[in-house]
């Protein structure tokens, strides 16, 4: 059984931190200013998103959720007994309980996360909820190629990716990571992704501008969180959550506005803001379901199965690899 106390690899955590530094004083220099998205999750970043899945206008969590709950018996046909789970960027790992409690054979399930503490709670929470299963977890960035363990290398894949965390990346990004799960997950493996569909532009606006103004408080927690840890200066009442549609683009755009003229130090470096001018930091595409799977195409798999809910709001891809014919 799984030791619940999870540490990270020596010097990751310091790579982290050397990562954070880098991308917000590059992302804060050009001409466009942004900050990368993956940076939203410290501690209290993840308790806002927590809350934001609770929100009545914030759709796609319990709309996957319910898919899956749906759907889950189907998706787990084309997983052999014996055969692993690969989670990518695992977090809490509670939408995987849906598909575990399907998976009573399963060999094993490796949840794949940057963060130790996410990986040895949700560790803990699944090794107590099922005494059988055997829990791998890698502490690690699932957009690289994912080695697994030795004993399981040669075991049937299938690797899941909720919560349609691929539509913060760029089509052409977003391409390169399904790329990297086919490889990680090799001959024959399997993907099990969610994807926001498309839809009327006001429901989207609801769902990144809220009433109680959490998804704000959310984007704000990156100033703060680049105060705290990067000796930033940023006032925080001086910058503004704003989230738009961009129908050219298929996707919610999210920034932070200033609303004056300021200069922010960070690490020592002073960046000037004008009145109006907007921090980038995040992407959220959208697709139809045959773009999606035009996308899947292009990076190498074969769209198979897909699942949706009756307002066809979210959507749950199987995606099966290198052209291979599903066996179920």
């Amino acid at each position: 059984m799984l030791n619940p106390r999870v540490k990270s690899p020596p010097g990751l955590a310091r790579a982290e931190e050397d990562d954070f530094a880098s991308a917000v004083l590059d992302g804060l220099s050009g001409a466009v200013k942004t900050l990368p998205c993956r940076f939203f999750y410290d501690a209290r970043g993840s308790e806002l998103f927590e809350e934001i899945t609770r929100l009545p206008e914030y759709y796609p969590t319990r709309t996957e959720a319910a898919i899956l709950e749906a759907h889950a018996a189907e998706m787990a046909e084309g997983l052999p007994a014996g055969g692993i789970l690969v989670e990518f960027g695992s977090g809490s790992s509670l939408k995987t309980e849906i598909l575990l409690r399907q998976l009573p054979q399963l060999g094993a399930y490796v949840c794949v996360d940057v963060s130790a503490s996410a990986l040895a709670e949700a560790a803990a929470r699944l090794t107590s909820r099922f005494p059988t299963l055997d829990v791998r977890p890698i502490v690690g960035d699932f957009a690289r190629t994912v080695t697994l363990p030795a004993d399981l290398a040669d075991r049937p894949r299938t690797g899941f990716f909720p919560g349609s965390t691929i539509g913060n990346l760029i089509p052409a990004e977003a391409a390169s990571l399904l790329q990297a799960f086919d490889a990680g997950l090799g001959a024959g493996g399997r993907l099990i992704v969610g994807v926001d569909l498309k839809k009327d532009a006001r429901r989207l606006h609801m769902a990144y501008n809220d009433a109680r103004g959490i998804t704000a408080a959310f984007n704000l927690n990156l100033l703060a969180r680049i105060n705290r840890e990067l000796a930033g200066s940023f006032d925080l009442a001086a910058f503004r959550h704003e989230a738009v549609y961009n129908p050219r683009e298929g996707r919610i755009e999210m920034h932070l506005k200033s609303t004056r003229r300021q200069v922010v130090g960070i690490l020592g470096r002073l960046f000037h803001f004008g009145a109006g001018e907007r921090i980038h930091t995040e992407n959220s595409y959208k697709y139809t379901i045959g773009e999606f799977q035009a996308l899947a195409r292009s990076a190498g798999w074969q769209p198979t199965r897909v699942w949706t809910d009756p307002d066809n709001l979210f959507s749950v891809h199987e995606l099966v690899a290198g052209g291979q014919t599903l066996r179920v």
